[in-house]
């Protein structure tokens, strides 16, 4: 239109590009008689050969990028001037926008803007077309409404027409789904132009398209009928603000949709679960191991890749053959295995073979730790792989570490002591420990805040803790002293965890982004930045080289240890992510969130392949049995629930159609999944771990309530 156009030649101007003016001036005179017709040709087609040519070429873009490809080429391709083009126009309403923040670039996309009265007709209209449309399309397109609800409600707010996006948001917020409205209230508190800017939720809205996924029948009949109406308003926010990943096949039912949706950016792009993931163990190192003859029942499939597998020769010697979907041994740097980490293998392998062999027809018995008067407010809960320490973090700010053991806890022995020991004798280990310090408890001092994650190191000498003050701490477990304070979050630390071969440590917080360290470096080794609300929950994958994380965002990720990409997002989950377990074998996931669902996927093909409800709270805690036979879960309804993992996980349909397309067929009922729930008083369950002999361990506070 010739507002912008004229807005574009006085830019040109300040920008003393005169040469680009005068070409402008030049083609515009030239289309002066049909900008309409030329309104509609494609980029620059009828003027890059000669100028005038056929200017009625089919549909497509405005003159606006006519003009400039045109100026462009004739310029002969200047790049300074393309850049400023680029820049001028990407952001709309051809503004200098080059010293201004992002977010105002981000906002000035809602420059273009209909009449303002016409808002709710537009929508209702789709609305209407949407409901009317056949079974198999309605399901589809009906995930249209609540993207166009929030950007036609941001473009009245961001035009300032206060009124009309008040009646906007009024008369449409209660269509929109359940399970977004903790955003809708977020977004009923912006109701004027000067709210927006500052505003998170308004950003990410803004800077990430939101993703629908639609099979290509009903997209060609939403074009048609936008088209037909007219309707450029819609029209133009679905070019715009929304990324549409059309597939070729049968549009997927409601429930297959309702599976998949609710996260903040709608559901993942196809091509984001693409990559190739090694989800395979790592091969165990092979050592010679005096193994008692009881070893024979205690052949199990899928250890964890920290444990040493029960072999039956007792030589021990023969390793399990590395598995086709392992990543090469080294992918990733892995620490060397110390004499002691050795000696726990072996341990191991003895605690193993005594393992119960859990099924349906043998569920594990329950050990459950009650926290009593803890005035403190427990805020996270870890147990040592062997069972023996318990540690809590509160939210007085102090990380209390329990002996779940007859062996109470010590430190070493003062300098000077030790310098009077005999290095040579048997029991040096034994004599360096300080009898006068045992106790059952030590309480560690030094965060300033609340412990929201706690995590113990796998060979037991060391302890994280990370907190709402910004930091990671490692404590040392002989000294019970902090060796190394972590800072590179500069708000809370929702979770903290170590790798399962030591070493390596994650933290994901406040500051949308996980970071990878190892204990050696004061600064992070990887930042996964992606998640568009607080990372709450990590986990690493058994064989170490990924990590997963859960978010605000109500979406999973799974990283890349190796180059820091992100190589699966999951989304189904309604509600933020606070419990992640990755099974024995490597090959699934289970995440747990504050919608009460239990979620399980398969990372290799990137597909969800189950969906297990029964919780009437958040899930806090999920883990997997040794073998992987059983799923726990633990939650804030003070129960805890055991699924059958290896019935949940079995003739899964992974065929290449599925995996293309997300059409997932999760069974109408998970209660014959359910193997059993738990009830505890007033307990809600922050915790659970299984021990070497799959007993299981649950934890949590008493709530007097």
């Amino acid at each position: 239109d010739r507002q912008t156009l004229v807005a574009v030649l006085q830019f040109l101007r300040r920008s003393n590009l005169r040469e680009s003016e005068e070409i402008l001036r030049r083609e515009a005179r030239l289309l002066g008689d049909d900008l309409g017709a030329a309104a509609l040709s494609p980029a620059g087609a009828g003027l890059l050969g000669a100028p005038g040519g056929d200017a009625d070429a089919a549909g497509g873009e405005a003159l606006l990028s006519r003009v400039t490809t045109a100026a462009a080429t004739a310029i002969g391709g200047s790049a300074a001037t393309l850049l400023l083009y680029s820049n001028g126009f990407a952001v709309g309403g051809g503004v200098a926008v080059e010293d201004q923040p992002d977010v105002s670039a981000v906002l000035s996309a809602y420059n273009q803007q209909g009449d303002p009265t016409l808002y709710e007709e537009y929508y209702s209209g789709l609305k209407h077309f949407i409901e009317c449309s056949l079974d198999c399309h309605r399901a589809e397109l009906s995930q249209l409404f609540y993207p166009l609800f929030v950007h036609m409600y941001l473009e009245l707010v961001y035009n300032q027409h206060e009124s009309e996006a008040k009646s906007f948001f009024e008369r449409f917020h209660g269509d929109q789904e359940c399970y977004y409205q903790d955003d809708l209230r977020v977004l009923s508190s912006l109701t004027k132009k000067e709210h927006m800017k500052g505003n998170e939720t308004m950003l990410d809205f803004r800077t990430s398209k939101f993703v629908l996924r639609i099979s290509r029948d009903s997209y060609q009949l939403l074009k048609r009928h936008l088209q037909e109406k007219q309707n450029n308003q819609i029209w133009n926010i679905v070019q715009e603000h929304l990324y549409i990943d059309i597939f070729d096949g049968m549009p997927r039912s409601k429930q297959q949709i309702d599976a998949m949706v609710g996260s903040l950016a709608g559901e993942a792009k196809r091509e984001a679960n693409k990559a190739k993931v090694f989800f395979g163990l790592l091969k165990e190192p092979e050592f010679d191991v005096p193994l008692d003859d009881e070893d024979e029942e205690g052949e199990n499939e899928e250890g964890k890749p920290k444990k040493k597998k029960p072999k039956k020769d007792s030589g021990g010697s023969k390793s399990k053959k590395q598995d086709p979907n392992a990543p090469p041994q080294n992918r990733i740097p892995l620490p060397e295995l110390k004499d002691s980490d050795k000696l726990d293998k072996v341990m191991n392998m003895k605690e193993a073979a005594r393992r119960v062999r859990l099924g349906p027809e043998c569920l594990p018995s329950i050990c459950f730790y009650t926290f009593l008067n803890a005035y403190q407010g427990l805020t996270a809960v870890d147990i040592t792989d062997d069972s023996s320490m318990i540690v809590g973090g509160f939210a007085d700010s102090t990380v209390r570490v329990w002996s779940v053991t007859p062996k109470k806890l010590r430190s070493v022995k003062t300098a000077a002591d030790l310098s009077l020991i005999d290095k040579e004798s048997d029991d040096v280990l034994e004599r360096i420990m300080d009898e006068k310090t045992a106790s059952e408890l030590k309480i560690l001092y030094g965060h300033s805040g609340p412990v929201y994650g706690t995590s113990f190191s796998p060979d037991r000498n060391y302890l994280l803790s990370c907190s709402e003050d910004g930091t990671v701490r490692l404590w040392s477990l002989q000294t019970f002293t902090c060796l190394v304070g972590y800072k590179g979050h500069n708000y809370p630390v929702w979770d903290t965890q170590f790798s399962p071969y030591g070493y390596y440590f994650v933290s994901g917080g406040h500051d949308r982004v996980a970071r990878l360290w190892a204990t050696d470096h004061y600064q992070p080794l990887r930042i996964f930045a992606g998640h568009l609300a607080d990372v709450t929950c990590t986990r690493f994958h058994p064989n170490s080289n990924y990590i997963a994380t859960g978010s605000a965002d109500r979406t999973v990720r799974l990283w890349d240890v190796l180059n820091g990409n992100c190589v699966r997002i999951f989304t189904g989950h309604k509600g933020p992510i606070h419990s992640l377990a990755f099974s024995p074998n490597g090959r699934f996931l289970a995440t747990g969130a504050t919608d009460g669902r239990v979620l399980l996927w398969d990372i290799g093909h990137g597909l969800m392949v189950g969906e297990l409800k029964g919780h009437t709270d958040t899930v806090y805690a999920l883990r997997f049995s040794r073998d992987g036979e059983i799923l726990a879960s633990g939650s804030m309804d003070n129960t805890v629930r055991l699924w059958d993992a290896v019935k949940a996980f079995e003739d899964l349909e992974t065929d290449d159609f599925t995996t293309a397309t997300g059409h997932i067929n999760l069974p109408e009922n998970s209660q014959d999944l359910l193997l059993g729930t738990y009830m505890t008083k007033s307990t809600p369950v922050v915790h659970l771990h299984f021990t070497r002999r799959n007993l299981l361990l649950a934890a949590g506070a008493y709530s007097s309530q």
